[in-house]
């Protein structure tokens, strides 16, 4: 069983619940992550904890366990001289800069004659995540 703390290293492929791909380091480098430590979704770290080195798993994600629901209050109208002019079209996406100087992501959702609607949910928002999962390998913490 992995440990709070251990460094788990997997390899995933990530589609979404219509088949379309997502992501994948699937012949790249693993992803190295800390258990416990906030790194990945805590269902797929949940998922991966009770398996052993060599072990693949297929792990699906409902929206509430990955990147949430759609929240309808996550979508607001904005001036259209708020967004460049080459990125005025539904389903750009773009970064935008919070009060506190950090980034998200966002993605217009529609272009009005007056305003610009932008959606600021998690761009895989709403949706059911299917993750294949292989655990490469687990280097227990330290002791301290």
């Amino acid at each position: 069983m992995i440990a709070k703390g251990d460094l788990v290293s997997i390899e995933y492929t990530l589609k979404l619940g219509d088949g379309t791909p997502v992501d994948s380091n699937e012949g790249k480098e693993p992803l190295v992550y800390e258990q416990g430590g906030q790194q990945i979704l805590p269902a797929l770290e949940n998922a991966i904890t009770n398996m052993a080195v060599d072990d693949s798993a297929n792990v699906v994600l409902t929206p509430e366990d990955g990147y949430g629901v759609v929240n309808p209050e996550a979508f607001q109208q904005v001036e259209l001289t708020a967004i460049p002019e080459d990125a005025r079209e539904e389903g750009a996406m773009l970064t935008a800069q919070d009060p506190e100087g950090g980034t998200q992501t966002v993605r217009i959702h529609e272009v009005r004659e007056d305003a610009i609607v932008v959606d600021f949910n998690h761009p895989l928002a709403g949706q059911e995540l299917h993750f294949q999962v292989k655990l490469l390998g687990v280097q227990a913490k330290p002791a301290e």
